[in-house]
């Protein structure tokens, strides 16, 4: 037998003197069950808005995340949703299986939008460098791919080499059944807790040292090394990432990926795991994670290049990244370019005009305390420079000249300044390592005066990054460290090392005694926007962690404590993870959960054909669900049921029905007594009813409440917009933390329905509202009033003619009783008066007496 069932047969055939009967308790067990179902869809439903409410905030693009963070949430989300149905679909007598449908076609949505790409194995595992141009940069990456471009369009030399493709990455990954467990891996982590990224990248990179190079990988490879080592007997071997989005626009990941030299064939394969691993370093994932790229966007091609005998190499900068001083700038050092892009050598600078004739404008000469060697026997050694050696240029004026030249015509062929790295040979030749976008930064012009009273601690160095900071002085010697580094503090390094970029995010500025503008954490700096001050002389003896400084990295200068005047130049921090990879999943994602179609229950278009949205479910289920509660009580009220109240002798039209813990024992006979009920929301209820007594609208003369309230129900054939003409009881519905009541008062039909329990997420108020005797107009006019007070107390509310809904969700049961005792107070002094309201002053002075009437029930409440 059904709900519907039991509750008629308990009306034709139930007991008239209201005791327990079969019939009653299964009424009483059919409504505890839709109870719960409908305190499950609450729940659900909290935690599905509060979920999208997170994902709607991620989108300020002000905190980070990655995929495993828009997986989580919409795993939560569609799971809530999905209870949500079912527990709708349980309470209606499974009257809306099509929103199950609804709600498969929207994940399906969603998962495509959000499962990694399944790329097969489709391309060529392994690449000759003389065959490679952009239209390969799917299977190369941009770097590989600019370099093919630059010796094929622009007729640059750049090193025999070849490339393992994103396809060769690919089958590595197939054949050992990586990416599944590498995916696991990273949905469990948390990428906003570097010790977190620290264990991840240990865990991941060992994955993939342990793991064999499949055997026709390897084959491709070593033939590949074996042509070469047949051109150039001897070979040694730079082994570089050149991983899918590396150095394009607006990302450089620059020094966030491994590179080795000097590599011979014998250890070529364990190389090649060496390079695709850093793709899980630790600096690499917080990079990706702070420029919010998905790991499967990011398939890693590895470069391998004949090593370059360098007599001299560097990076040159086809404009200033600072937008500050006109001409092509060329850093160099002697030997390998390593020590220019890493940060541990002081450069040479040669400033060189962009017009034709090219001329050097400036040189700045620095001493060189070491050179970078690769020797075939020891690999890459340090060669100290003796005094004069030191200071000698890196490169002569006609070698810098041909530098500048080489980045102009990469800048005009690429349409965009350009970053490249290059070395001079042996034989004298200009070799291309690199081209890649050169991301500019907004700068002040001009060096600010010397702030007035500011004592200077440091002054000159190389401006590496743009604008102001201020901060305390947190010195980073070892990775430890980093772990310990607070937010907000200024990062004091020795060496400009790209180790250091996983705090930059966290850094007010950074400041280095080593370093230029070429290197990757100066780069990294720019792209984040953090005021970067290198090249400062014994800085980490002259500074102790904790102490205050303002760093003007424009001006380059450091002062003591905070210098306002300096820090009204501060910018705003950039937003770098807006309009990112992910972030861009996460809108396409919100598209499909956030917009609100169904907005008017009324509407006929208010069904479940017509949800497109997760929101439109959420929508649609919450308030069918509250239909569904009060559809059941109208069934209630019509019948004969519950224990009939007594109230101080006099025996009132309210009839308590026990949900399960709501009476203090076994009742006997057909009254109960107020304290023999133990459901605090209904005693809450029922203090605000009778704190204060009902005045009677336009001055009627005061009456006692037990008089009032036996009238009020005495004669229900007054209430015009009850269920039913023939309803003649009031009930109450109660359990330990549960009320529900459906009265009539005077010519209102109202109800109230709460739970007050420990589980704040489950407790709510709700309030409907709706009739009265008046016309149409007063009676709007006494919902306005009543809308106002009711919001103005908390309550959501929504008016629509003369009828209103009012909700508090997820709140203490403190509050939840406050809100309930507020009510009582509503619905007895809001009878009739209507009838009195004829326009807005009257409406202003209705509202103002029952915000009077709220304050001194909540103190005689609180005070009871």
């Amino acid at each position: 037998m059904g709900f519907l069932d039991s509750v008629s047969a308990f009306f034709h055939g139930g007991r008239a003197d209201g005791g327990d009967s079969e019939q009653e308790e299964r009424v009483r067990r059919s409504f505890k069950e839709r109870c719960g179902h409908f305190k499950a869809l609450l729940s659900a439903n909290k935690s599905v808005l509060a979920t999208m409410a997170g994902l709607e905030e991620a989108l300020k693009g002000e905190r980070l995340f990655g995929m495993n963070f828009i997986h989580a949430n919409c795993t939560i989300i569609l799971a809530g949703v999905f209870n949500m149905v079912r527990h709708l679909n349980a309470m209606a007598g499974d009257a809306y299986p099509v929103l199950f449908e609804r709600l498969k076609a929207i994940q399906r949505e969603i998962t495509g939008i959000t499962a990694p790409r399944a790329e097969g194995v489709a391309g060529p595992l392994v690449l000759p460098l003389d065959k490679v141009d952009f239209s390969l940069a799917h299977e190369v990456g941009g770097k590989m791919a600019s370099l093919g471009e630059a010796r094929q369009k622009l007729g640059l030399d750049i090193p025999l080499g070849f490339v393992v493709t994103a396809s060769g990455f690919r089958r590595f990954l197939q054949a050992n059944n990586l990416q599944e467990e590498i995916n696991r891996r990273m949905q469990l982590a948390d990428p906003t807790r570097l010790d977190a990224i620290f264990a991840l990248s240990s865990s991941l990179q060992q994955l993939i040292f342990t793991a064999p190079v499949p055997e026709d990988l390897a084959d491709d490879i070593l033939a590949q090394y074996f042509f070469l080592a047949g051109v150039r007997p001897g070979v040694r071997l730079a082994v570089r990432s050149s991983a899918i989005g590396e150095d394009d626009h607006g990302t450089s990941f620059a020094g966030q990926y491994r590179s080795e030299l000097n590599v011979t064939g014998d250890i070529l394969l364990e190389t090649y795991k060496e390079i695709i691993a850093g793709k899980y370093s630790v600096t690499a994932m917080t990079y990706r994670i702070n420029r919010g790229i998905p790991d499967d966007q990011v398939p890693m091609c590895v470069g391998c290049l004949e090593m370059v005998d360098a007599l001299a190499g560097g990076v040159a900068y086809s404009a200033d990244p600072l937008g500050r001083i006109p001409g092509v700038l060329v850093n160099a050092v002697p030997g390998l370019p390593r020590s220019v892009v890493d940060g541990s050598a002081e450069v040479d600078v040669f400033r060189v005009s962009r017009e034709k004739p090219h001329e050097i404008i400036e040189r700045t000469l620095a001493i060189k305390q070491f050179r970078l060697e690769s020797s075939p026997e020891e690999g890459l050694v340090r060669r100290a420079l003796s005094g004069h050696e030191a200071a000698l240029p890196s490169i002569t004026d006609a070698q810098a000249l041909a530098v500048a030249e080489a980045a102009l015509a990469a800048e005009d062929f690429y349409g965009q300044p350009q970053d490249v790295e290059w070395a001079i040979d042996a034989d004298q030749r200009l070799i291309i390592l690199q081209s890649r976008s050169l991301p500019g930064q907004e700068t002040s012009e001009t060096a600010a005066p010397l702030p007035e009273g500011a004592q200077l601690l440091f002054e000159g160095g190389v401006s590496a990054g743009s604008g102001v900071g201020c901060g305390e002085v947190f010195i980073v010697r070892r990775d430890a460290d980093m772990l310990r580094f607070p937010k907000g503090a200024v990062l004091v390094v020795e060496q400009a090392h790209a180790r250091w970029a996983p705090i930059l995010n966290r850094a007010a500025a950074v400041l280095s005694e080593l370093g230029g503008t070429a290197g990757h954490l100066a780069s990294v700096a720019r792209e984040y926007g953090v005021p970067a001050l290198f090249g400062l002389e014994h800085l980490t003896r002259g500074l102790v962690n904790g102490a205050l400084v303002t760093v003007d990295a424009d001006s380059r200068r450091v002062f003591a404590g905070r210098v306002e005047e300096a820090l009204r130049r501060k910018r705003e921090p950039r937003l770098i993870f807006a309009g990112s990879p992910v972030y861009k999943i996460l809108e396409r994602v919100i598209e499909h959960m956030a917009p609100l179609n169904l907005l008017d229950p009324d509407s006929p278009d208010f069904k479940p054909d017509n949800c497109r949205t997760i929101h439109d479910i959420t929508r649609f289920s919450h308030e069918k669900a509250v239909e569904e509660m009060f559809r059941m009580d109208s069934c209630l009220l019509s019948g004969r049921c519950g224990k009939q109240l007594k109230y101080k002798g006099s025996k009132l039209q309210y009839f308590i029905v026990n949900m399960e813990r709501g009476f203090r024992g076994p009742i006997e006979g057909r009254y109960i007594e107020l304290d023999q009920i133990c459901c605090p929301p209904m005693h809450a209820l029922w203090q605000g009813m009778i704190a204060i007594p009902w005045a009677g609208p336009g001055g009627m003369n005061a009456r006692g409440f037990l008089t009032l309230v036996a009238e009020s129900a005495a004669n229900p054939e007054l209430e015009i917009s009850g269920p039913s003409t023939r309803m003649a009881r009031n009930y109450f519905l109660v359990d330990r933390d549960y009320c529900n009541l459906q009265a009539s008062f005077g010519y209102h039909f109202c109800t109230v329905e709460a739970q007050a329990g420990a589980k704040e997420q489950e407790n709510h108020v709700n309030f409907h509202f709706k009739g009265g005797a008046a016309n149409l107009s007063r009676r709007i006019l006494r919902l306005e009033a009543l809308a106002d007070v009711l919001a103005e107390n908390g309550f959501i509310v929504e008016v629509k003619e003369d009828a209103l809904s009012a909700r508090a969700e997820e709140l203490p049961a403190s509050e939840a009783l406050e809100l309930l005792a507020i009510l009582g107070y509503l619905i007895v002094h809001s009878r009739q008066m209507d009838a009195a309201l004829n326009g807005e002053q009257s409406r202003t002075a209705f509202a103002d007496m029952l915000r009077k009437g709220v304050a001194q029930v909540l103190r005689h409440y609180m005070g009871g």
